[in-house]
């Protein structure tokens, strides 16, 4: 029930997130599913209705995966919250703070060349009319810009590991936590595949 970057994926998940009355957020809610040792867990907006001895939440706000929390809150109708379709409730304004957030990150992070983006965008629309027209010239095409982002992205990696920039600098320039922006070099350094 998250909401997603593809560029920046788990390091930037958002979501709707329940604050009670005095303005703190709940903690998770645990769910017995009957027979087995796994026990869910969940901290879905929408579970914290006060019923049975759950919190009641009074208001959502956006928040992210990073630690980012927006500043807005926004009322909860439970009278609007329809009990077997939650995800049809109207969280369109925490969604719109998370998305401002993401353009912020974006902001920050490293810039491409001109270029290069243009590059990119027109190598996107030729790859994927070709994969209608074409799709076995399209995987081969694939193959080969993976053999080439996986050579480039190595040298790149090695480079960036060889200058030794703090971990938080290197995850503000690909707009990541420090921990997947380390594990992101870690990973294109260690990649010995041609």
């Amino acid at each position: 029930m998250g909401w997603h970057s593809e560029e920046f994926g788990a390091s930037h998940e958002g979501r709707a997130q329940a604050l009670l009355a005095d303005g703190s957020e709940p903690g998770p809610r645990y769910f017995d599913m009957g027979s087995g040792p796994n026990v869910h867990k969940t901290s879905d907006w929408w579970v914290y209705d006060g019923a049975r001895r759950a919190p009641h939440a009074t208001e959502l706000r956006a928040a992210c995966a990073c630690g980012w929390r927006g500043d807005a809150t926004y009322v909860i109708d439970w009278q609007d919250v329809e009990r077997d379709g939650p995800d049809f409730y109207d969280t369109c304004g925490p969604y719109g703070d998370w998305s401002q957030h993401i353009r912020e990150v974006t902001a920050r992070t490293v810039p491409l060349p001109a270029a290069v983006e243009d590059l990119l965008e027109r190598l996107d629309e030729q790859l994927t009319a070709l994969a209608m027209d074409a799709p076995l010239a399209a995987l081969r095409a694939v193959a080969a810009l993976e053999r080439t982002t996986r050579s480039v992205g190595r040298a790149a990696a090695c480079m960036a590991e060889a200058d030794d920039m703090p971990s938080e600098a290197i995850g503000t320039a690909l707009g990541l936590s420090e921990r997947d922006a380390r594990a992101r070099l870690r990973r294109y350094c260690l990649d010995h595949r041609f």
